[in-house]
């Protein structure tokens, strides 16, 4: 068997033996769902899911707050960019970096605590983040959509007040979840080339890639089934780096205990 022989086979053998990776291949963001609720143990099992993705040290720095209360459901949307998804999914989570119970579980044990350092910041905001895309993972496999929420981070203070977060707790992200009303396309994704180094960060070809990529974005904005535009994956970028910078967001950390250290 030549070669370029065996590549064709090994890739027909994975995508016949391993549906996992199909799986997240197929990720889209789901922002309008059905009138039907996720069984109340099914939800659970998502969570507990969740909760064996890989922490640094066992620490296991996060808290879910599973938001029920349909007014708050309401005031959340708002304050992330009026995002109605956020209110008319069947479940909608706050994915929370946690420090407090790990750190209070310390003292009792007999430690003297250093709260504020930025590695206890990188630590939470990274457990949770794992956490989530595990549940993300074990929701789509289960026939559920879900959509990301970064604009909990527009308010984080309002946020925290509605959810009664304590110090050193802080919202990372929210998570619409239930079962899809839409069939959108898979978004492209920039090619491996651009992405996976060996040895040592090259970016000799970025230029190139990235203008080739471009042109893929702008084929899939024009095409897709809803919310057709003209525009590119360098244009997209813009406004996060003009006006989605969230100046607010450093004070906010070291209000919550999560300083710089």
């Amino acid at each position: 068997m030549s070669k370029l022989s065996s590549v064709f086979f090994l890739k027909d053998r994975l995508e016949a033996m391993n549906p996992t990776i199909e799986l997240l291949k197929s990720h889209r963001s789901i922002r309008k769902f059905k009138d039907q609720q996720i069984p109340r143990e099914l939800f659970e099992e998502l969570i507990r899911a969740g909760q064996s993705a890989a922490t640094s040290n066992h620490v296991q720095a996060y808290s879910i707050i599973h938001v029920v209360n349909p007014e708050n459901r309401r005031k959340i949307a708002e304050l992330a960019g009026g995002q109605p998804y956020v209110a008319n999914s069947s479940d909608f989570l706050v994915f929370c970096a946690d420090m407090k119970r790990a750190m209070e579980a310390a003292e009792r044990a007999g430690a003297e605590v250093t709260r504020g350092m930025t590695e206890q910041l990188l630590v939470a905001t990274i457990d949770t983040a794992l956490m989530a895309q595990n549940v993300a993972i074990a929701s789509e496999s289960e026939g559920l959509g879900l959509c990301y929420i970064g604009g909990i981070r527009n308010n984080p203070q309002d946020v925290s007040e509605i959810l009664k977060l304590p110090e050193h707790v802080y919202p990372v992200f929210g998570m619409c979840l239930g079962y899809p009303d839409q069939n959108p396309e898979v978004k492209p994704r920039l090619p491996l080339s651009a992405i996976l180094k060996e040895d040592a960060y090259t970016d000799a070809d970025d230029t190139a890639l990235v203008t080739r990529f471009d042109q893929t974005m702008n084929q899939y904005y024009q095409a897709r089934s809803s919310s057709n535009k003209d525009t590119t994956w360098s244009e997209q970028l813009k406004p996060l780096f003009t006006s989605k910078l969230r100046p607010h967001i450093k004070a906010f950390l070291n209000g919550r205990g999560f300083g710089t250290k």
